[in-house]
């Protein structure tokens, strides 16, 4: 199986450059954004305890959002050749206990590659998304850069911490959606 991360900051085209991906390597994809909305829409055991959380004005704790993917993967795992991790994981505990999930299933992560955009051009595609997606959160300068400054400080070590495990790959973010998506082919082909 090959399972990816695939990393970058608000703006960086993790979405459009996902669904290419799954689209020529049919990977599942596991977007943590994607399981809140099921499991809470579902009113699942885990849903009901995400909620209880965010109620009370709470980040969902690591072992009820790794309890979610590892539902997930185990729905998918015999149809599924590999798993491309969008939007996850967040925090270094976060990595470690997906490391974990793997291995107990005989995996592991092959890669992070992570889409490296300067910091205007996040902002400026960040703001024409906001034109066309209707996002108020993509049309306000203070809530874009605040959304930068989080990814920065509290996202960023996770990529450390792959680079450390010697899996981390950086990719020029900037060009076509086509360029773009040849230099992420190129260093997926290398992890296969």
């Amino acid at each position: 199986m090959l399972n990816i991360i695939l990393f970058g900051p608000p703006g960086a085209g993790k979405g459009t450059q996902s669904e290419k991906i799954i689209d020529k390597y049919k990977l599942t994809h596991i977007a943590t954004g994607d399981l809140f909305r099921k499991h809470l829409g579902e009113g699942t055991d885990l849903g009901k305890l995400a909620q209880k959380y965010m109620d009370e004005g709470n980040l969902v704790p690591d072992e009820v959002v790794i309890g979610m993917v590892d539902e997930k993967i185990k729905e998918t795992q015999d149809s599924s050749s590999g798993y491309i991790f969008d939007g996850f994981p967040r925090t270094v505990p976060q990595a470690k206990a997906l490391d974990t999930l793997l291995e107990e299933k005989g995996e592991k992560i092959a890669g992070m590659i992570a889409l490296d955009v300067p910091e205007e051009e996040l902002k400026k595609r960040i703001k024409e998304r906001g034109k066309t997606s209707g996002r108020t959160d993509d049309q306000d300068e203070a809530k874009i850069e605040n959304r930068i400054k989080v990814y920065q400080e509290e996202t960023l070590p996770v990529a450390n911490y792959y680079d450390g495990e010697g899996k981390f790959v950086k990719i020029h973010g900037v060009g076509t959606i086509d360029e773009i998506f040849g230099k992420i082919s190129s260093e997926i082909d290398k992890l296969k």
